[in-house]
C-alpha cells in the first residue's frame, strides 16, 4: 500500500468516525433489509473470478453484521440467493452454494446472531437445509441480532407461501371457504410469511448502483425507507453504513402519506 492510498484509508477513517460520533442512536433503524449486490462486477473490475467475487462478498457479512451491533441495530435481514439465482450456469451455482452454507456455518458458530432462514427450503439442496436447521437450533438462545438469512428467497413466492400456509390452516381446523375469505387481511397475511413476527425492515440497503427493489420483501417493506449505494459489496465500508443510517434518520417517515 502506498502513501496516498494510507493517507485516503486514515481520512476516510477520521471521516466515519466523526459520521458515528454525529449518529442518534434513538433514529436508528430496528430492522435493516441488504440487498447485498456487485460481487461479480467487484471481481471483473478486479480481474479476478465470479467466485473470488462471491467469496469476498461472504467475508463481509461478519463485519457488516458487526457494525449493526455497534448501533443497536435488532434485525438484519441478508439476501444471500434468490430464487432466480437458480438459473445461473452450474459452475458458478455450485461454488456459490458452498460459499453461502458456509456463511451460514460461521453466523451459527460465532455465538453473537441468530440465524433464522426466509425462504423455500425444498428448493434447496439437503445439504443445505440440514445446515440450515442446524444453525436455527444451535442458535435459537443467542442474546444477539436476529439475522435473517435470505437463500432460496423470492418477493412473490413468499406470498403465494403465506397464503398457502394460510388455506392449509383454515383446512386443518375445518374452516369453510367463506369463512376463510373473511379471515383474510392484511395482519392475517403477516402472520404467515416468513418473518411472521418480526417488525417490518425500517431501512433497505442496497449496493452497486442498482435502483431496484428485484421482489425484496415486497409485503414487508410497503413503509420503508430505501438507500441506494454506488459501492459494490465486497468494497462496502463502516462510512457507507454510517451514511445509510444518517440518510435515514434525517428522513421524515410518512407510512404511506
Amino acid at each position: 500500500m502506498n502513501l496516498r492510498d494510507k493517507l485516503r484509508g486514515l481520512l476516510v477513517r477520521l471521516y466515519a468516525r466523526r459520521v458515528e460520533g454525529h449518529l442518534d442512536h434513538a433514529q436508528v433503524p430496528k430492522h435493516i433489509g441488504v440487498i447485498m449486490d456487485g460481487n461479480r462486477r467487484w471481481a471483473k473490475a478486479a480481474g479476478s473470478t465470479t467466485v473470488h467475487g462471491h467469496r469476498a462478498g461472504a467475508e463481509k457479512i461478519e463485519e457488516f453484521l458487526g457494525w449493526c451491533t455497534e448501533t443497536d441495530v435488532e434485525v438484519v435481514t441478508l439476501w444471500l440467493l434468490s430464487t432466480d439465482n437458480f438459473d445461473r450456469p452450474q459452475d458458478e451455482l455450485g461454488p456459490l452454494l458452498g460459499i453461502i452454507e458456509d456463511v451460514v456455518r460461521t453466523l451459527a458458530a460465532d455465538g453473537r446472531w441468530r440465524v433464522h432462514h426466509v425462504g423455500t427450503p425444498d428448493i434447496l439442496p439437503s445439504q443445505m437445509q440440514m445446515a440450515l436447521k442446524e444453525a436455527e437450533e444451535a442458535t435459537v438462545h443467542v442474546d444477539g441480532i436476529l439475522v435473517n438469512v435470505a437463500i432460496g428467497y423470492g418477493g412473490r413466492q413468499e406470498i403465494v407461501d403465506a397464503m398457502r400456509s394460510m388455506m392449509l390452516d383454515a383446512a386443518h381446523h375445518g374452516t369453510s371457504l367463506e369463512e376463510l375469505a373473511d379471515s383474510v387481511t392484511v395482519d392475517a397475511i403477516s402472520r404467515h410469511l416468513y418473518t411472521g413476527d418480526q417488525p417490518d425492515p425500517d431501512l433497505v440497503i442496497r449496493t452497486s448502483g442498482e435502483q431496484r427493489l428485484s421482489g425484496f420483501m415486497l409485503w414487508q417493506t410497503a413503509h420503508s425507507e430505501y438507500y441506494f449505494c454506488e459501492v459494490f459489496w465486497p468494497a462496502f465500508r463502516k462510512v457507507d453504513f454510517l451514511r445509510a443510517l444518517r440518510d435515514y434518520a434525517a428522513r421524515h417517515r410518512r407510512y404511506g402519506g
